[in-house]
């Protein structure tokens, strides 16, 4: 049996988040408010819920009423004890993502729901960048310093080997401004979230380097005003624990009606 490639060191990673700071939570807060809104637009009530996260503290403000666990490798999650399962902000971290969606799915109730937020491929693009090219240029090599993050077309693929039904996946970017590259790191570890990688340099990172990535990002994308930018994409999942009242789709090819005809349209065939 092939082994899961190790991603992420987890003791390191847990050594981060414990020097978070709670007002450095807004990219949790984003995802909070949007969960929030797609809980309310679905016409159900949910009486047991489970938030899967490594900011407890915060995640229990928003839903009280939640059991909050851990997002370690194997969740303290009971099988078909819940109706709706969070996953909060963490699986970008994950060593073994569709594992972590699997847990979730077992642990719902037939047609319980499951919600994800997590950070995306297209976050920190800008800081990756300058990073990669500063460390190049000082040291004629490249270290990883930002996780490998999926993008929507991947989750949305892990969704449905986690065998949940009616899957969707889809995406927030959020463009925040900062005065400096080197503001944008600091509020990277105020997070929780800078480099956690197994792969990671293991020694501090010259001075050169960071001040070289720092004048790299202010050329390329800095505003009018001298500020910089830098991305964050939240990815959103939602599938449902499969039951026997939910709608299917239909076999190709089953359907009574053209096309054309539906949107009364002239059909043109394709040319061989």
């Amino acid at each position: 049996m092939t082994q899961q490639p190790i991603m992420t060191d987890t003791a390191t990673l847990a050594l981060h988040r414990a020097r978070a700071r709670a007002d450095a939570m807004f990219l949790h807060e984003a995802a909070a408010d949007e969960l929030q809104d797609r809980m309310a637009m679905v016409n159900k009530s949910f009486n047991s819920i489970a938030v899967v996260t490594a900011f407890p503290d915060f995640w229990r403000a928003v839903v009280p009423q939640a059991t909050c666990v851990a997002d370690t490798d194997t969740l303290d999650l009971v099988a078909q004890a819940h109706d709706l399962v969070l996953h909060a902000m963490s699986l970008h971290w994950a060593n073994d993502p569709v594992g972590q969606i699997i847990q979730c799915r077992r642990a719902l109730r037939p047609d319980g729901l499951f919600l994800s937020a997590a950070l995306g491929g297209q976050s920190l693009h800008e800081l990756r960048a300058c990073l990669g090219q500063a460390e190049a240029e000082v040291t004629g090599g490249m270290s990883p310093r930002v996780a490998p993050m999926a993008d929507l077309r991947d989750m949305g693929g892990l969704l449905q080997r986690a065998g949940l039904a009616l899957p969707v996946a889809d995406t927030q970017t959020l463009t925040v401004e900062y005065t400096s590259a080197r503001h944008l790191m600091h509020d990277l570890r105020a997070m929780g979230e800078t480099n956690a990688l197994a792969a990671r340099l293991r020694r501090p990172t010259r001075r050169t380097v960071l001040s070289r990535a720092e004048e790299l990002y202010q050329d390329s994308f800095a505003t009018p005003t001298g500020r910089v930018t830098a991305t964050f994409e939240i990815l959103y999942l939602t599938g449902w624990a499969p039951s026997e009242n939910q709608p299917k789709p239909l076999r190709p090819g089953s359907a009574t009606q053209r096309l054309a005809d539906a949107l009364n349209t002239q059909e043109t065939k394709l040319r061989d």
